[in-house]
C-alpha cells in the first residue's frame, strides 16, 4: 500500500515558511494582472498571477529558501554546501537562496539544458556540473554527491516538505490577491508547487476548483492518481522543460489526490500558442511550463465560463533559441507562415511572375529554394519551394487560390 503523506504539509507550515521570507531580494510579491483578451477567448474573468516575475524568473525560490533557511540553528550553518538536481529553474532557485544564506551550492543539470539557464544559476553562485541527457540522469548523479557526507545537504526540487511548504506561500499570497476566485490553474511537474498552493487553499478557501495541468508528452498524474501509486517515464517529450521531471513522488501524490480537483493535459502545440499569446496580448515573454495554465485554460479541456478564474504563470525562463522554435510552430499553426511548393516549366521569369503574385497580396517572401532533383518531375520542370509570411489563413488561402489561377500546381505544405 502506498504510504499517505497528505499530513506532511500543514497551512501552518506555510504560513511559518512566509515568515522566513525576510528579504526582498530573494522572494518578492508578485504581481496580478487582468487579461481582457482571455476575457473574451474563455467566457471567464481572467486573472494572471505573474509569478515569472519572481527572482530568478520563477517560484522555485520561495521553497528553496524555506528549506535552506532551516538549515541555520541559532544562525550558525548545519551545512557546508547544498546539492540539487535541475533542468534549470530550481537551479537557479537553489543557488541564489544558498548565497544569500552563505551556502556554498552545487548543482547538477542535464548536458540539454537550455544554455541561458545555465549561464544564470552559475551567476547566482553555484558550481554546475552538467551530467546526463535528462533530469533523471542528473538527479541520479547529484543524489550521489551527497552520500556519506554531513556536510552536504540534498535539496531536492519537489519531494520534500520544506520546498512543499515555500511553495504554498504562493497560494497564500494568490488567495489574497484575489479571494473571490472560482478556479486556480496550476502547472505541474513534480508537484511541489501544486501541492503547496493546493494545501493552502485548502485552508483559506475550500470551495476554489484547484485544476493542474500537465505537458501531454510528460504526463504522470493521470496515471499515478489511476494506480494509486507514483508513475514515471521513461522518458520526456516536451518543449515544457520546467515541468518535465519524468515522474512525482508519494508526498506530492498523496497532496495531489487529497487536495486538486482536476488533471488537465495540454499539447505542445497548445502550449506553443499560449506562449505566442501572451507575448501579444499580455506582453509577457513566459516559457513553455509557465504557459501550461493559458494552454490549459484555452484548451477543450477546461470549461470556466462565468468564472474568476486565476491562471499561474510559474517561470518567465524561455531560451531564445526555444522562443524562436515556439514562434515558428505558432505562426505555422496560425497560417502566418505558409510553406508552398509550386510546380513550373524550368525557365527565365518564373520565379519573379510567383513572387509578383504573392507582393500582389501583400505578403512577404521570407526564402524561396529551386528542387529539381524530385523524381516525380518531368526534364524541363522544377518546383519552387516558398516560404511567406502572410496576415493569417485568409490571406494564405488568397495567395494559393491566385497561384493555381496562373496556371501553377501547387501544394500548402505544411497543411
Amino acid at each position: 500500500m502506498p504510504q499517505d503523506l497528505s499530513d506532511a504539509v500543514s497551512f501552518a507550515d506555510i504560513e511559518r515558511a512566509r515568515g522566513r521570507f525576510d528579504d526582498e531580494t530573494v522572494v518578492k510579491r508578485t504581481p496580478v494582472e487582468r487579461s481582457t483578451s482571455l476575457d473574451e477567448l474563455t467566457g471567464g474573468e481572467v486573472h494572471l498571477k505573474m509569478e515569472h516575475l519572481q527572482w530568478t524568473g520563477s517560484f522555485k525560490t520561495r521553497g528553496a529558501y524555506n528549506k535552506i533557511k532551516q538549515l541555520k540553528t541559532d544562525d550558525e550553518l548545519t551545512v557546508e554546501r547544498v546539492v540539487a538536481a535541475s533542468a534549470g529553474n530550481h537551479a537557479q532557485g537553489v543557488a541564489l537562496a544558498a548565497t544569500k544564506l552563505g551556502v556554498g551550492s552545487t548543482i547538477v543539470m542535464p548536458k540539454t539544458a537550455p544554455q541561458t539557464k545555465v549561464d544564470a544559476t552559475r551567476d547566482y553562485g553555484a558550481t554546475v556540473e552538467l551530467v546526463g541527457q535528462d533530469f533523471r540522469e542528473a538527479m541520479s548523479y547529484a543524489q550521489g554527491l551527497v552520500e556519506d557526507d554531513e556536510t552536504v545537504q540534498f535539496v531536492h526540487a519537489y519531494d520534500d516538505p520544506a520546498i512543499v511548504a515555500g511553495q504554498g506561500t504562493l497560494g497564500i499570497e494568490m488567495h489574497e490577491d484575489l479571494p473571490s476566485v472560482d478556479t486556480v490553474i496550476v502547472p505541474i511537474g513534480g508537484g511541489g508547487l501544486i501541492s503547496g498552493i493546493a494545501t493552502a487553499f485548502a485552508e483559506l478557501s475550500p470551495e476554489t476548483r484547484i485544476v493542474g495541468v500537465q505537458a501531454s508528452g510528460a504526463a504522470t498524474v493521470p496515471r499515478s492518481l489511476d494506480k494509486g501509486v507514483p508513475q514515471t517515464l521513461d522518458s520526456v517529450d516536451t518543449i515544457a522543460d520546467g515541468i518535465a521531471t519524468g515522474g512525482i513522488s508519494e508526498l506530492t501524490l498523496s497532496l495531489i489526490q487529497r487536495h486538486v480537483d482536476e488533471i488537465v493535459t495540454v499539447t505542445d502545440g497548445e502550449i506553443a500558442r499560449a506562449v505566442l499569446l501572451l507575448l501579444e496580448r499580455a506582453k509577457q515573454v513566459v516559457e513553455g511550463a509557465g504557459a501550461a495554465s493559458v494552454a490549459a485554460l484555452l484548451s477543450d479541456g477546461l470549461d470556466v465560463e462565468g468564472e474568476t478564474v486565476m491562471p499561474l504563470l510559474c517561470g518567465g525562463n524561455l531560451d531564445m533559441t526555444m522562443l524562436q522554435t515556439v514562434l515558428v510552430h505558432a505562426l505555422t499553426d496560425r497560417e502566418q507562415l505558409i510553406r508552398l511548393r509550386v510546380r513550373i516549366d524550368d525557365q527565365p521569369g518564373k520565379l519573379q511572375e510567383l513572387s509578383g503574385v504573392v507582393a500582389d497580396h501583400g505578403a512577404n517572401i521570407q526564402d524561396v529554394r529551386h528542387d529539381r532533383s524530385s523524381p516525380e518531375l518531368d526534364v524541363g520542370e522544377a518546383y519552387l519551394v516558398f516560404t511567406i509570411e502572410t496576415s493569417g489563413a485568409g490571406q494564405a488561402r488568397a495567395i494559393i487560390r491566385s497561384v493555381r489561377g496562373h496556371g501553377y500546381e501547387v501544394r500548402h505544405l505544411n497543411a
